[in-house]
């Protein structure tokens, strides 16, 4: 018998904690189900099925990761507005690494455009116009930091730092200042 109060807003929130635990990877309708000790198919009236919660987890992890960096570029700019940013990526992948992973998920166009990914790219954008880049070196400098945070995370969180004495925050530190080196020095293309 399906539990009282199951809505979509509750089981994504659940699907969300429970990819914190478990891995994003692991998430499914059958492991949901599991979680309320209800069937499947109690489910299936509020989520299509694993693709469609998966879906629903990712565009809740881009709104909490665009709430967060939105809180923490507030009255920030130039490379204060870049750590910033930086370290709000990186926070929120560690408290929550399910989360994050989901937030990697390949919308498709329709739903990313109606996704808080806008968000992000808006306030990138908004950091970089500090900076003074024209396109395409805007863009560049887009991708070059989503990389750049999105790939010391992954290798951070993969155990890829500890085997040097240097911690992973020392590393962290110098590379959002040569970032910020690099973006005030930006080539013209």
């Amino acid at each position: 018998m399906a539990r009282v109060g199951l809505n979509t807003e509750r089981l994504t929130a659940a699907g969300a904690e429970l990819a914190d635990e478990v891995g994003f990877d692991k998430v499914t309708v059958s492991a949901l189900a599991r979680r309320f000790g209800v069937k499947d198919a109690s489910l299936y009236s509020h989520v299509k099925n694993s693709q469609d919660l998966k879906t629903r987890i990712a565009l809740l992890a881009l709104e909490e990761l665009a709430d967060r960096a939105a809180a923490a570029l507030a009255g920030r700019a130039g490379k204060d507005a870049l750590t910033a940013f930086a370290n709000a990526y990186r926070g929120y992948a560690h408290e929550h690494p399910g989360r994050y992973a989901a937030a990697q998920l390949d919308l498709d166009p329709e739903t990313a455009r109606a996704s808080a990914a806008v968000r992000h790219s808006q306030m990138t954008r908004a950091i970089l116009r500090g900076y003074h880049l024209a396109e395409p070196d805007e863009t560049d400098a887009v991708r070059l930091l989503g990389s750049t945070f999105h790939g010391y995370v992954a290798l951070e969180r993969s155990g890829g730092f500890q085997h040097t004495p240097r911690t992973a925050e020392d590393s962290w530190a110098r590379i959002l200042d040569a970032l910020d080196a690099l973006l005030r020095a930006w080539p013209a293309a």
